[in-house]
Parts: structure tokens; C-alpha cells; sequence
């Protein structure tokens, strides 16, 4: 299944466009994995080309299995029609007749602090809702730690409010927030 996600211009931030991980983003994921705030919240930091090729070759048999798929978000150029990656947005553990699943994301440097996130969390939530109704899905939840605020923002401009605080656990070493959206 390859899905193409547009998410329109508006008067202060450029179009974004979610698409699969190809071969060709590896030097951009490597880039952005230089951020030491993103290596802080990942569980698992890209450093080598090598590393990204495999995270980038994982997404893809995610996609091919039918319960994970991850999104490359990119930023459109308004004047040549370029794009520029700058986010990732994940859905996981999509399993028929389960009625949630979870969604995840990222989002390099340069475009934190600009509605990247929320905007790419919302377009993949409706997305999920509309293509895996058939199967069940009725919730989606989007997990983060206490720490981080500035996810508590994106979950609640995408449509997801505060359920509830998560003890810490393996692998994450402190407590949690729940957020959770549901199908309309």
C-alpha cells in the first residue's frame, strides 16, 4: 500500500506531504538524528548510515505487513516545489478487531514550534480512523513523557486530550501521559 497524505498550506506555514520512507531519506534522517533533544526521547538513535538504512528497511516491512506504518513528513518549498524533511509520524499496532492502536511522532529541530506536528498527527488520526474502520479501530492513543511538554500541546492541537498519568516502565524511565482520540 503506498499512501500519500497532503496537508494544505495555510498563510503562515508551508503544505506538508506524508509519504512512506524510501532509500533517498537516509541522509536527511541521519542529519536530523544529530539533534541531541531527538536522541534524548528515542528509544533507539540513529548514528550511522547504516543504522538509518535499517529504521528506513524496518518501516518499509511495517507498511508491507499491514500494522505499522510509518509516515516521512515533508515540507513543500513554495517556490520551486521542493520538499524538505522535517517529522515523522507513526501509527502502530493496527491489528484487525482490536479497537486501538497508537500513534507516535518526531520532529527535527528546525520545524519544532511551528504546528508540524499537530497538523501531521491529525492528518495520519484521520486517515487511520477512515481506512481501518472496517476492521475496528475506534481509538487512538498518543504517549509521552511527563517531561515534555511540548507534546502535551501537539497531542491537544491533534485532537487529543489528557487521560491519564503512566507509571514509568521499561524501557521509559519516568511516568507518562496517556492522550486519547477517538473516531467521530
Amino acid at each position: 500500500m503506498s499512501v500519500v497524505l497532503r496537508v494544505p498550506a495555510t498563510t503562515s506555514t508551508a503544505e506538508l506531504v506524508l509519504r512512506p520512507w524510501r532509500d533517498d531519506d537516509v541522509d536527511a534522517l541521519l542529519e536530523i538524528y544529530r539533534d541531541p533533544e531527538l536522541r534524548a526521547r528515542t528509544r533507539h538513535p540513529l548514528h550511522t548510515a547504516a543504522d538509518a538504512r535499517r529504521w528506513v528497511a524496518r518501516h518499509r516491512q511495517g507498511w508491507a505487513a499491514g500494522r505499522r506504518f510509518c509516515f516521512a513528513v515533508c515540507e513543500t518549498d513554495p517556490v520551486d516545489g521542493g520538499q524538505r524533511l522535517v517529522a515523522c509520524v507513526l501509527l502502530k499496532d493496527v491489528t484487525p478487531g482490536r479497537p486501538d492502536a497508537e500513534v507516535g511522532y518526531w520532529t527535527a529541530a528546525a520545524a519544532r514550534g511551528r504546528g508540524v506536528a499537530s497538523r501531521a498527527v491529525d492528518a495520519v488520526s484521520r486517515w487511520a480512523f477512515t481506512r481501518f474502520a472496517a476492521i475496528g479501530l475506534t481509538r487512538l492513543e498518543l504517549l509521552h513523557e511527563v517531561d515534555n511538554p511540548a507534546s502535551c500541546r501537539v497531542a491537544e492541537k491533534s485532537g487529543y486530550p489528557f487521560v491519564e498519568v503512566l507509571p514509568a516502565r521499561p524501557p521509559y524511565p519516568g511516568d507518562g501521559h496517556r492522550h486519547v482520540r477517538r473516531r467521530d
